[in-house]
């Protein structure tokens, strides 16, 4: 059965529209607090606590409180960390041995939307189950404990500075930055106060931008989706890099020194041939949106590889199934499982900059060597029920377009898990066949939405 309100990354929507209410998310607090409840292993008299961090955006003062009340509606402690990056949420709910971490937002959508998403006491993203578990509490009446038994809230004042000293551990002791001048794009973000330390820290001459957050401009023409701040500002101060990140630092992109653009998979492909090259590396996870060149190249290297459904929440699953550490999606989603329990955009950033250092190669130079297959994407809007795998003609349009491309080709067609909209994803050599396919099919599913 579907779940009613978590997507593939938590419940999110735009903000003052159901989901994304003060009173929804206060009985998804308490709905969550009284799952935790019950799940904790506690000592006697011990009380759950549950960490709430946010991005930048200006709903999330409002969905805080919400959350906050509901929670403590339920008998949870609540700790809150301010504006910090998910995957800093996932290292301090484990750091401090806390029953969950909760994150507000919405990622790299724009400020006008919103969302939560919950860490497990492990800092891995929740198992289906327990959101299952979760939205069938939030189907009883909201509640509230005795008086005596209501949790209470406190801010922790050092999280940015823990999260700063853990990410700067995921690089080699041996090694430092010096010598390297660097563009750290923190898309006006939760990281604006964080990754330029970081790599500043670490000895890299730093250039920040995106990091004037004023509650409206998360990820507004800045951060991993919209690189062309990033390119522009490294091309000015005549950096050696950029390094952009997502309104929430989970993403990464990096650019060059002439501004050219690495995504998720070739800088997956970085850090996996580095890593192999120092020992044996068994296998890496992607996605079904993973470019065929990846797959290719990493085969060629004798290195395994498989595909799971889109969301790091699939990687993670493939990953633990096989007994493996490495795995991502393009989008700049990568899980480095020996340095954290989720995809981190630092950590990810000083992966490469591990093989940048430790090759003495630049970024252009180690990340160049993959070259992507044309890979053309089309979100076509449709309704939320659209049944696409019934309709004729969409199915007509997919297999003519495979067979033109033949073995040197695919086609891809999903539902997006955060927003109505149908994914037509179309990938091979000739770029104007790719284009022309994606096109085409798009505009069957135009047509059949319409029907």
């Amino acid at each position: 059965m579907g779940r009613k309100y978590f997507g593939t990354d938590g419940v999110r929507g735009k903000v003052g529209e159901f989901p994304i209410t003060p009173d929804f998310v206060m009985r998804l607090g308490f709905a969550a607090g009284e799952v935790l409840t019950r799940t904790a292993k506690l000592r006697r008299g011990e009380r759950p606590a549950v960490l709430i961090g946010k991005d930048t955006r200006i709903s999330g003062y409002m969905l805080e409180a919400a959350l906050e009340a509901g929670m403590s509606a339920a008998g949870i402690d609540v700790m809150l960390s301010g504006p910090m990056p998910t995957p800093a949420i996932a290292y301090l709910t484990r750091a401090l041995r806390l029953q969950a971490g909760v994150v507000i937002s919405a990622s790299h959508n724009p400020y006008s939307d919103n969302g939560i998403k919950f860490f497990s006491a492990d800092g891995n993203k929740l198992p289906d189950a327990v959101e299952a578990e979760i939205e069938n509490a939030m189907e009883q009446p909201m509640g509230c404990r005795p008086s005596a038994q209501l949790g209470k809230a406190r801010r922790i004042d050092d999280a940015a500075g823990r999260y700063i000293e853990f990410c700067k551990s995921t690089f080699p002791s041996a090694l430092d930055l010096r010598g390297l001048r660097m563009v750290v794009d923190c898309a006006n973000g939760a990281d604006y106060h964080i990754a330029p330390h970081v790599f500043h820290e670490l000895g890299a001459d730093v250039i920040s931008i995106g990091v004037s957050p004023d509650g409206l401009n998360i990820n507004d023409m800045v951060g991993a989706t919209s690189p062309q701040a990033l390119q522009a500002a490294v091309k000015e101060h005549k950096a050696d890099l950029g390094i952009a990140l997502d309104g929430d630092g989970d993403r990464l992109l990096m650019v060059d020194a002439s501004g050219v653009p690495f995504d998720g998979d070739q800088l997956l492909y970085v850090i996996a041939r580095h890593r192999h090259r120092r020992g044996p590396l068994k296998g890496v996870v992607g996605t079904l949106m993973t470019n065929l060149a990846l797959e290719n190249a990493l085969g060629a290297l004798g290195i395994g590889f498989a595909r799971a459904k889109v969301g790091d929440r699939y990687v993670l699953e493939a990953l633990a199934e096989r007994g493996w550490e490495l795995g991502g999606e393009n989008s700049g989603h990568i899980l480095c499982l020996d340095k954290h329990t989720t995809g981190d955009g630092i950590v990810s950033a000083l992966q490469v900059l591990t093989a940048v250092c430790e090759s003495g190669k630049s970024l252009s130079s180690l990340a160049g060597d993959l070259k992507l297959f044309p890979q053309v994407l089309v979100n076509v809007t449709v309704p939320r029920d659209f049944e696409w795998q019934r309709n004729a003609s969409i199915t007509m349009a997919t297999q003519a377009v495979e067979r033109r491309l033949g073995k040197k080709g695919r086609v891809l067609l999903r539902p997006s898990g955060t927003e109505p909209v149908l994914r037509v994803m179309v990938e091979g050599e000739n770029k104007a066949k790719v284009t022309a396919g994606a096109n085409e099919i798009a505009a069957a599913v135009g047509e059949a939405s319409k029907a």
